[in-house]
């Protein structure tokens, strides 16, 4: 029975998948397409598909988000200027390079322009428009906040009784994330911390889960939203840390005094280089697994281009067999990476509150428990 009920879910995966690269090829398609010709480049680029246009196009931020071809959702632009205010308008009004209100979006980004149409350089405008990856934010903020509101009412009403439902489902990730992480880790004093270890684990991950679906955004491929987590662990570890882990930073125990002056700078280096590990590692994982896919993709319409419609339907098989292949590894890294990125954390946490005795002799978590 359980083996018959995992190769059915692996089955109705790899049918959801293929049909999600299917989606995302004839969406990234059209947008090689509109790429190549872009104004400026249409006599050297037209009738080729720009392969690196359409995986920019889907790793960059945006002011609208684009489902798929010719289906966008746009999202409201918001700048605010001394001599004009607050305007709050529509990114749609800025489609195709059009200029409205003196304002014209050149490469992703707003600026004001003149009556020639140049971009002015001196006008100082504060861009608080939600685009895509801000959206994308904020819709995996409701999801979380629905998902674990029906969870925190399920074990209230199943107070004593086994769980039931979505409750029955996070349960176990949950006790994965305390019981191999937090504690583990950090030691007796996981509590205080496990509230954002677990915050930090399922925002990752219902991040990269929802950049795997067609015409998603690619949040946690943007480097500013992983550089924000690494400062937010950076602050926690920074102001947790105790007298001992101070010491151990500017007064190395057992280097020879000749050595000091090289071991310390290099402590506080090491200080600066975690959260910035943390920040790149997320960051060139989740965007390379996007460029990779992506190029597969390219491969068939380049064939198309090269080699006409036979080619291209030639090697499409294999193209999509690969890309399926690589969306079900992506499953497996975007938890890998939400485990490696809230257990790096933790770990950083525990060696900044970890007591001196836990430090000289080896005394983790069910020592002291038991001490």
């Amino acid at each position: 029975m359980l083996r018959s009920a995992i190769n059915k879910i692996l089955f109705a995966t790899a049918l959801i998948l293929s049909s999600l690269v299917g989606a995302q090829a004839q969406e990234h398609a059209h947008e090689g397409e509109a790429h190549a010709n872009h104004e400026g480049e249409a006599k050297a680029t037209k009738g080729k598909f720009d392969v690196g246009g359409m995986i920019m196009h889907h790793i960059k931020d945006d002011h609208g988000w684009e489902f798929a071809h010719g289906v966008t959702l746009p999202l409201p632009v918001i700048l605010y200027s001394k001599d004009r205010g607050l305007e709050v308008f529509s990114s749609s009004n800025l489609a195709h390079e059009a200029t409205y209100n003196g304002y014209k979006n050149v490469h992703g980004k707003i600026h004001r322009v003149n009556e020639a149409g140049e971009v002015d350089h001196e006008a100082k405008v504060y861009n608080f428009s939600i685009t895509k990856n801000v959206a994308s934010l904020l819709l995996s903020a409701v999801i979380m906040l629905l998902v674990f509101s029906a969870v925190s009412r399920g074990y209230a009403k199943n107070k004593g009784k086994a769980p039931s439902g979505l409750q029955s489902f996070l349960e176990p990730i949950i006790l994965f994330v305390r019981d191999e992480i937090a504690k583990p880790s950090i030691g007796p004093k996981y509590t205080k911390y496990l509230p954002y270890l677990l915050t930090l684990f399922f925002f990752i991950l219902v991040n990269n889960l929802l950049g795997l679906l067609p015409g998603a955004a690619n949040l946690t491929g943007n480097i500013t939203v992983t550089l924000v987590l690494s400062v937010i662990t950076f602050l926690i570890v920074t102001f947790s840390g105790n007298k001992h882990y101070w010491l151990h930073i500017l007064k190395p125990t057992g280097v020879p005094v000749a050595l000091l002056p090289i071991m310390i700078p290099v402590e506080i280096v090491g200080v600066f280089m975690k959260p910035l590990s943390l920040m790149i590692r997320l960051f060139a994982n989740i965007t390379a697994g996007h460029i990779i896919i992506l190029s597969l993709l390219g491969l068939i319409f380049m064939a198309n281009n090269m080699g006409g419609m036979g080619t291209s339907l030639a090697i499409s098989p294999v193209v999509l067999f690969f890309t399926l292949f690589l969306n079900l590894i992506e499953l497996l890294v975007a938890f890998l990476q939400a485990f490696i990125f809230t257990l790096l954390t933790a770990m950083y946490i525990g060696s900044a509150v970890e007591d001196h005795h836990e430090a000289d002799h080896g005394i983790g978590y069910e020592g002291a428990e038991a001490h």
